[in-house]
């Protein structure tokens, strides 16, 4: 049994390092998204506004949701500013209903989301004793179920066309560990989970015109952390983690990690 999956983990890993050579002489075909409906979620500030402002520049149409109504504004005037058609909603993704209300105003006074960002999330820095029961139930609500909410309200019509994106933003933390982090660490597992299966169902019903791409990044400085600090590796800055997203997303990427050798990490763990 030892030899077996000491043969495993090796053809795991040459499989990795054949798929990285491939990718390095042959460079996936990107795609444009100039017109393209995107919809973003948490995009007031962070990686979600830097994200928007990466679709503004090759001229997506961008519908941005944030809980934050000033740096909603910002982020959109930032996006118009670069020649962007521009739609803000203040939603509460914590809250199923009023997704679900702004999703139908959306499909109805704009038109059909083709790329759909589920990147709002919280988190809460604490042991697990510490952390209150609100911290955590916010923490799924925005992590894992907003994510579910919005890919429902969206899909069908993806569905019917066979032709979409989803992008989750998850975490490095939704595939390693850290201490202080037990709730935030299980919703990002989740986000993980969620993308694997949705790109597993999605291809066993034979929608391979929706592609799905995870971004799991090390965690970045957006200050939502005061004085961040963690074992798996330096803190990102948010223009070196949305490019790579980006570049994803062009080439249908499903897993992004930041930095790449993550995914190594994951196969010495396993």
């Amino acid at each position: 049994m030892r030899y077996l999956r000491l043969a495993l983990f090796l053809g795991t890993l040459l499989y990795a390092y054949a798929e990285a050579a491939v990718r390095l002489l042959l460079p996936a075909r990107r795609k444009a998204v100039g017109g393209e409906l995107v919809l973003l979620t948490g995009a007031g500030r962070g990686l979600g506004r830097a994200t928007a402002l990466e679709f503004a520049r090759r001229q997506s149409r961008l519908v941005l949701w944030d809980v934050d109504t000033h740096g909603l504004r910002e982020t959109a005037a930032e996006c118009e500013r670069l020649g962007a058609t521009v739609h803000t909603f203040v939603v509460d993704c914590s809250k199923r209903e009023e997704i679900y209300g702004a999703a139908e105003k959306v499909k109805k006074d704009i038109g059909d989301v083709s790329i759909l960002v589920n990147n709002a999330g919280v988190i809460t820095a604490a042991d697990l004793l510490s952390t209150q029961d609100h911290q955590i139930e916010k923490m799924f609500e925005v992590n894992i179920l907003a994510h579910i909410w919005t890919t429902r309200a969206f899909l069908p019509t993806m569905m019917d066309n066979n032709r979409g994106h989803i992008v989750t933003v998850a975490s490095a933390a939704g595939h390693f560990v850290t201490s202080f982090m037990v709730a935030y660490c299980s919703s990002k597992f989740a986000a993980v989970g969620f993308h694997k299966a949705l790109t597993e169902e999605l291809s066993t019903l034979g929608k391979d015109g929706i592609k799905t791409t995870c971004l799991c990044p090390v965690f970045i400085n957006t200050g939502f952390v005061k004085n961040p600090s963690t074992r798996l590796g330096r803190i990102l800055e948010v223009d070196e983690v949305v490019k790579e997203l980006m570049e994803g997303i062009l080439t249908n990427k499903k897993m992004v990690f930041v930095p790449s050798n993550q995914r190594f990490a994951l196969l010495l763990e396993r």
